[in-house]
């Protein structure tokens, strides 16, 4: 296997369930709390700028709606997604990738970022995602690992930028999710925790891949995990996990 130097416990959408989900402040609380490691989501505005967001609506994290794909980004980043968590957050917004990176860089965090494309624009999303990592001199981004659940995505941002580790997402482990993964060139394989087991955990190790694991929020689950040749556990709550597991 190449070199791997990443943690084992990675903040999952940023600060997991201690802040509003894929946002500056969700760095801000991971990297205080110990952290070195995060996870967000990235996905394109109207007007084709990477922000950070999970879901294809603002429905769930805003105190408005409507979707992603079709507002532009100057709106989308004044849209508040901090009251709705809690009004302690209130005027947190959606920020663009491009300033998520640099606050990785100044808080000393790795970042895994999982291309999240809406529905119609995979190769799109992962083409301009690619083009801007590629674009940024090493010293200008953190350490990453791209990911996403979509085989287009992943493939058009590793034709932009080609050197950065690329991880595949799948539900669950079976023979495709294997493939794919060898298939695309892929460091890791990240799986759900769900009906995951230590010979699914031993097959993609003997094929080469690294095996991260998500959402992983107790300690037994996350030792249990390690235990298995697990390399890392996606995370809602670093605060138990961090110095727990090992």
């Amino acid at each position: 296997m190449l070199h791997w130097p990443w943690p084992d416990v990675i903040a999952h959408r940023c600060g997991g369930a201690l802040a509003p989900e894929n946002t500056l402040a969700g760095l801000a609380i991971a990297a205080r709390l110990g952290c070195t490691a995060v996870e967000f989501d990235v996905m394109l505005s109207q007007d084709g700028v990477p922000v950070l967001i999970h879901d294809e609506t603002l429905d769930r994290c805003a105190m408005s709606s409507g979707h992603v794909a079709g507002i532009s980004a100057a709106r989308l980043m004044a849209t508040d997604v901090g009251v709705r968590f809690h009004p302690a957050f209130a005027g947190e917004t959606i920020p663009p990738l491009e300033a998520a990176l640099q606050r990785c860089r100044q808080l000393g965090l790795v970042a895994n970022l999982e291309i999240k494309p809406a529905a119609g624009f995979e190769v799109e999303t992962g083409r301009v995602v690619g083009r801007l990592l590629g674009s940024l001199c090493p010293d200008e981004r953190p350490a990453l690992l791209l990911s996403s659940f979509s085989g287009p995505a992943l493939e058009a941002a590793a034709s932009e930028a080609a050197e950065l580790p690329r991880g595949w997402l799948a539900g669950a482990f079976d023979a495709d999710a294997l493939n794919a993964a060898l298939r695309m060139g892929c460091t890791s394989l990240h799986l759900a925790l769900d009906g995951l087991d230590l010979a699914h955990v031993a097959a993609a190790r003997a094929a080469g891949l690294r095996v991260l694991v998500y959402t992983v929020n107790s300690v037994s689950d996350a030792r249990r995990l390690i235990g298995w040749g697990v390399s890392g556990v996606f995370t809602d709550r670093p605060d138990l996990l961090l110095g727990a597991i090992r």
